[in-house]
Order: structure tokens, then sequence, then C-alpha cells
């Protein structure tokens, strides 16, 4: 166990107050342990990676903070001739991953290039960006399962991937152990390690979406040279402030705060000709929440000065613009989604995991 730090200092939206208890780990068997433990003693726990994903309430969390520190990517010798098996812990940050398959000439997560946080949070929300998903290479998925209290690899089929869930998200189950123990997420699976399969090759994979074709000087559906995809979605990123940059107050924040809402047909049909619509699973129409929050009136940088504001570059983004509370970060992030909703009738959902705080 460490000094226990404010969860501010510990997540990008620099929000969140003090821990009950923290605890760091560099093995995997102390990461069991620690949650084992935690369990043992019937104490809320949170496992913290980078923390780019978290709204975490001014008032803590009171409960013991795991944060997994372990790093690297093992390579096992049953890589076949024509792909990569990558074996990544948990705690490795993400980019160093996409920067280490980049470079060696392996493409399949390029276009996820830049996200912030952790490889093990990658698969729970099924990370996706410019139009790959982390379950498009994905494996398996190496997790402590708390409820049976042993180590279990769960294979692609049985993580039920969807846009922006899968079985790690959906097994976390909202907890009130009482008046005084604000609302947690308690996640069923730790996650451990997971595995990629990357294919080889100069290329990248076919490039799926259109503002990253249009930069690369490609058609939607034709290939890039890898390095090139890579460079192209970073400066894109920076240029919406959704790359980590302390001398930039617009990435303060937690990378997209809403997640693009998944529709009926009948509800799509009701939205205004000019809104975006992309086919979905199972015949739902996917919107832009980007959009619909543009043309429900709220600008970039809308409540500025802030503290707490729509980013300057990219209305997905609430960013913290210096001092700013949960209470700041939940009310503009209510007064975003009650705009939307009056104007289109359409509820957006937060993607970060919120804890001790509900909108």
């Amino acid at each position: 166990m460490t000094t226990a730090p404010a969860l501010a200092d510990l997540t990008t939206l620099r929000v969140g107050g003090p821990v009950g208890q923290y605890v760091t780990t560099s093995t995997e068997a102390e990461l069991i342990d620690a949650v084992r433990t935690a369990d043992d003693e019937g104490r809320p726990l949170l496992v913290l990676g980078g923390g780019s994903n978290l709204l975490v309430a001014d008032e803590g969390f009171d409960g013991v903070v795991v944060r997994d520190l372990r790093t690297g990517i093992d390579v096992p010798d049953h890589s076949a001739c024509a792909g990569v098996t990558y074996q990544v812990p948990a705690g490795t940050p993400w980019d160093d991953v996409v920067a280490e398959a980049t470079s060696h000439r392996l493409y399949g997560i390029e276009a996820l290039s830049g996200i912030p946080g952790s490889t093990g949070a990658t698969p729970v929300q099924n990370v996706g960006a410019y139009g790959q998903e982390v379950a498009q290479t994905i494996a398996t998925v190496r997790v402590w399962d708390r409820e049976r209290a042993r180590v279990r690899t769960l294979p692609f089929v049985d993580l039920q991937f969807g846009y922006r869930t899968s079985l790690l998200k959906r097994s976390m189950r909202a907890s009130a152990e009482d008046a005084r123990s604000p609302w947690h997420p308690t996640p069923r699976y730790v996650v451990l390690d997971v595995t990629f399969q990357l294919r080889q090759g100069t290329l990248s994979a076919p490039v799926a979406y259109a503002e990253l074709a249009r930069t690369l000087g490609v058609e939607v559906g034709e290939r890039a040279p890898l390095l090139d995809v890579r460079a192209a979605v970073l400066a894109l990123r920076a240029g919406k402030g959704m790359v980590l940059d302390p001398t930039d107050p617009d990435t303060t924040s937690a990378g997209s705060f809403f997640t693009n809402p998944i529709l009926t047909p009948e509800q799509a049909a009701a939205l205004p000709d000019e809104a975006p619509r992309f086919p979905a699973a199972d015949g739902a129409v996917k919107t832009s929440a980007g959009w619909l929050i543009e043309h429900a009136g709220f600008s970039r940088g809308h409540g500025a000065p802030g503290p707490a504001t729509l980013s300057t570059k990219h209305t997905l983004a609430l960013t913290n613009r210096g001092g700013a509370s949960a209470r700041d970060l939940v009310a503009l992030a209510r007064e975003v989604r009650d705009g939307v909703h009056a104007a289109y009738g359409v509820t957006l959902e937060a993607e970060p995991v919120l804890v001790g705080v509900a909108l």
C-alpha cells in the first residue's frame, strides 16, 4: 500500500476526491491478491488504469483503488507467419502498443493511435476511432472472475462486443451499500491481459472513415502506408484536443463524453434530413452525438469561461479549464443532454465510467 493521492491526480479530467486505500501492483499475483483482499473484506473496489475514462465524485471513493503498473508486450512463439500475436498486460499504456505494432509493420490498430488510457480498458469499452475497433483484432482476454474467484480466459466469441460495449462492461452492476456510500460500478471481471492478432504488412487495414481517407488522399476502403495512417490519426486527434498535452486545456477531459446514439429506424426518421445516419447492427441506425449537440445550440467552448466547458475544438469533449469540480462537469453534461433531448427527442448516454455521480 502507498500513500493515497486524490483521484484528481489520477484521472485526465483532474477531478475526484480522496480514496480510502490506494494500492499499486506490479505483478499479476499482486493484482489478484489486492482484488481478492478487497472482496474478502467487503470493501468497494476501483481498478484504475490510465484514468482517462473516469468521472469521479468530489467526495472521492471510500474504498480500495488498485492501480495496475504492469507494462510490456509478449510475443508468444505460436505467432503465425501471416500475423503476430501480442499478449499485453492490462496496465500497459495503449498508445505504446499501437506505436510498437506500427513500427514493426503490423496493422489492425493503427487508426486507434493516440487514445489515452491502458490496454486493459480497451476491450471493456470496445474502444474505437476512425473506423476501427479493438474487437477487430482481439483474440482473447484473460480476467480475474470475482464471482468464481479464479482466472479465466474469455475467447472473442464470449466477449459479446458491440458498439462501445462488451460482456466486460455489461458485467458492471450498480451498488448502493447505504445512503453514505455513493453509487459505484462493480465489475465482475478484472482484466489481466489482452491478446491481439495483428497482420503483417506495410499498408494499413482498409481505411473505413471518410475524414481519415480525405486526410490521406485515398478513397474509403483503400489502404495507405501504415505509418502515414498513424501520423494522420495523431494529427487529427491533436486538432480536436484528443491527444493528451499538458499545455492544452482542451485535453483535460475524458475524451468523447457521449457515445453516438443508436436509434430505431423510426427514431432516425424523425431527425432532420441533414442529420448524419449510418447503418448499425440489427437494422438500427447510428447518428452523430457531435452533430446533435452542435445543432441543439451548444457550440465549441460552450460554458466559457468555465470552470467546466465544452472543448474549444470538439463539442463531444467536456473539459476542466482549471478548478472545475465533478459537480461542475455533471451540471454541464446534464445541460447538454437535456438540450439535445428537448431538440431531437434523443437521450445521449455518457461514455466515461461514473463513480459516485449520476447524470
